[in-house]
């Protein structure tokens, strides 16, 4: 079985770059957008900046949250309530955690 608690910080730090990595694409295509001469809403072969602009936000928001919810799990680390359920207080099987390490509740009170 893996090592849930490296499997987040592993995580994390893949979030890190993934984000970082769009933050630099959000900033190449600000600065294309801004270019007076970048006429690409008229472009028939490829997808619009503010189109690539709008992707790029959706990712970000989507990797964001998952971060969010990383970081909530090394705090319940930190705090000695990993692997407890949130709704009933009971074990997360350590199967769940393996699979989804960010898990707060149990397989019962996840149905």
């Amino acid at each position: 079985m893996t090592d849930p608690v490296g499997a987040l910080r592993a995580r994390a730090a893949e979030l890190d770059a993934l984000l970082a990595r769009l933050t630099a694409d959000d900033d190449s295509v600000r600065a294309d957008r801004a270019d007076a001469t970048a006429d690409d809403e008229h472009d028939p072969e490829g997808s619009t900046l503010s189109g690539e602009w709008q992707r790029i936000e959706a990712l970000r928001r989507s990797l964001g949250e998952e971060r969010s919810e990383v970081d909530a799990a090394l705090a319940r680390v930190d705090a000695g309530a990993y692997g407890i359920c949130v709704a009933c207080g009971g074990p997360i099987a350590p199967g769940r955690l393996a699979a989804r390490p960010m898990a707060t509740l149990c397989i019962a009170c996840a149905a």
